[in-house]
């Protein structure tokens, strides 16, 4: 749920991953995995509906994130994983100004029930449970400048890993349930007006698939995501987005993880992610690095 986590497509999402829900590693028992993660990201063009554009008012949309995380092997076959990002936004042109502030906050439980090795190789099956809440009381009715949607969202995911030697494919599917929000106006426009301060918020489907080179010390792999809402509207013309907006995108990325040989608590993590198609979101590039060290806990 980095994508993380699922602030706003229109900030850009993460694509991290050290021992994190989305991929196919587990922390072993009684070990902590912390660290933190930087990422910047930026858009100068964006999709109203399906209408790729501009807009000199808003000029290049930027967002700077740092996430502190952390993932704790409760057993070899069972993780618990939390994660906690602030977040600035600015736009290089208008009027419009900024924001910043702590997120949501996201815990996510991720079980392994399923580890078979058939000729040489070896096949996962993981299922993943996890739900974020806003930890601060940010306006989520300032899109594309606000650091979330402030919407409480339940997240299950089904994922399959399938390694032989060093060579590695990961794929997941998730489903996240969002609740509604409340924002501060009593009538807003959709495809009809509605005189409420409460706004019903689609669910959205992911999609996420991985493949590279995997061993103790290294992993390469390249990443495609598409991310689809159940239902939404489009932006109207020349408006601002609204949380509820239809947010579609397909991503590309890479990831990379080095362990370094003489201290191997210690991991550097890096990568990069382009938006290639989208609806009501920008065309996002982002670049990411961080750092992750493990604690044991386990008696010598």
């Amino acid at each position: 749920m980095k994508q993380i986590y699922f602030c706003c497509l229109l900030l850009g999402t993460l694509f991290t991953n050290a021992q994190t829900e989305i991929d196919g590693i587990m922390m072993s028992k009684k070990q902590l995995c912390t660290g933190a993660v930087y990422q910047y990201s930026a858009w100068d063009n964006y999709w109203e509906g399906t209408f790729k554009r501009d807009n000199q008012n808003l000029g290049t949309v930027s967002n700077n994130n740092i996430s502190v995380n952390a993932n704790y092997g409760v057993s070899d076959k069972l993780n618990i994983i939390v994660s906690l990002p602030y977040m600035t936004t600015q736009a290089s042109a208008g009027t419009l100004k900024g924001q910043n502030g702590l997120q949501d906050f996201s815990a996510t439980v991720k079980y392994m029930p399923i580890e078979k090795t058939i000729g040489g190789a070896t096949y996962s099956l993981y299922t993943i449970a996890g739900i974020s809440v806003p930890t601060t009381n940010y306006v989520a009715d300032y899109l594309p400048l606000s650091i979330g949607l402030q919407s409480k969202t339940g997240t299950f995911r089904l994922m399959g890993d399938y390694q032989k030697g060093h060579f590695f494919t990961t794929l997941s599917g998730a489903y996240l349930k969002r609740a509604k929000i409340t924002i501060d106006r009593n009538a807003y426009f959709t495809n009809e007006m509605i005189y409420s301060n409460e706004v019903a918020m689609p669910d959205v489907i992911n999609v996420n698939l991985r493949m590279g080179y995997r061993s103790n010390r290294l992993i390469a792999e390249a990443i495609l995501d598409n991310q689809v809402t159940q239902g939404g509207f489009d932006i109207t013309k020349n408006n601002m987005p609204f949380p509820s907006n239809t947010m579609n995108t397909l991503k590309v990325g890479i990831h990379t993880k080095y362990t370094f040989p003489k201290k191997e608590a210690l991991a550097l993590v890096g990568g990069f992610n382009h938006v290639l198609e989208g609806r009501n979101v920008g065309q996002t590039n982002a670049v990411y690095a961080g750092f992750f060290y493990i604690i044991n806990f386990n008696k010598k």
